[in-house]
């Protein structure tokens, strides 16, 4: 299993590499698009049967964190709601956890940032063939989903953010194992300081075993649910949707 995840790894890499492309370039070539992402359910199911649930990303020492750290995707939603929470040091900001919860929640930055954290020195590896070595601090999703009495019937947890395509927020999605896992976190601070917007400030999601486009920036809010169905094209992801991306970007 472990080999299947580094070859995977290596050709994402290079052949985004060779192609000198960000995301939205690899996606018009077809058969480049075919080469980074075949195999998808057969890589799932692998990684699901083969790979222990709670297995962890590598983390990094402190001296090993990169000098730059790229900003990927959206660099700033440039919506007058956005602009506005920016403006008042998103004092206004909410997230709201609703779905297949008991208890819906709508919590404040400083609620967020009053639970207990998370801190960890992880690789960031993205499809565009770069990665780099970040520090990441917030709370664990899986004490959110937790508070909120997640219930059993969930299946996928979906990220709505603040950035807007084509008048709808961007959405991304994982399962429910990767929400509980330990180094999925919502992250409030890279390096130490607060997000940027560069960064997805004020909040973003890590989910360390997959690739950068699952790590939605600017989250605003988190729905669990039984399917996909219905959610944007249905496909669980604004890439997903739109270029054929991977739902389920393990690595």
């Amino acid at each position: 299993m472990t080999d299947l995840i580094v070859k995977r790894r290596a050709l994402i890499t290079a052949g985004a590499g060779l192609l000198l492309a960000g995301c939205d370039r690899v996606a018009q070539i077809p058969a480049a698009r075919k080469i980074l992402f075949a195999g998808e359910d057969m890589h799932y199911g692998l990684q699901r049967a083969l790979q222990d649930r709670g297995a962890l990303a590598p983390e990094y020492r402190p001296d090993q964190m990169s000098p730059i750290f790229r900003a990927n995707g959206t660099r700033d939603p440039g919506t007058p709601a956005y602009a506005a929470m920016v403006a008042n040091n998103f004092a206004d900001y909410r997230m709201t956890i609703d779905g297949l919860v008991a208890q819906p929640l709508s919590l404040s930055l400083a609620q967020l940032a009053s639970m207990p954290a998370r801190r960890q020195i992880t690789r960031h590896d993205c499809v565009e063939g770069w990665s780099a070595i970040g520090q990441w601090q917030g709370p664990m999703l899986g004490t959110l989903l937790k508070a909120a009495q997640l219930k059993r019937s969930a299946r996928y947890i979906v990220f709505t953010c603040a950035d807007l395509y084509n008048g709808a927020p961007y959405y991304e999605s994982i399962d429910t194992i990767d929400a509980f896992h330990p180094q999925t976190i919502l992250a409030l601070k890279m390096n130490g300081a607060p997000l940027d917007v560069a960064h997805g400030a004020p909040v973003r999601l890590r989910v360390e075993r997959q690739l950068g486009y699952k790590h939605a920036k600017y989250v605003t809010g988190i729905s669990a649910v039984a399917s996909l169905d219905g959610i944007g094209k249905g496909k669980g992801g604004f890439w997903e949707d739109n270029v054929d991306y991977d739902w389920y970007a393990g690595i």
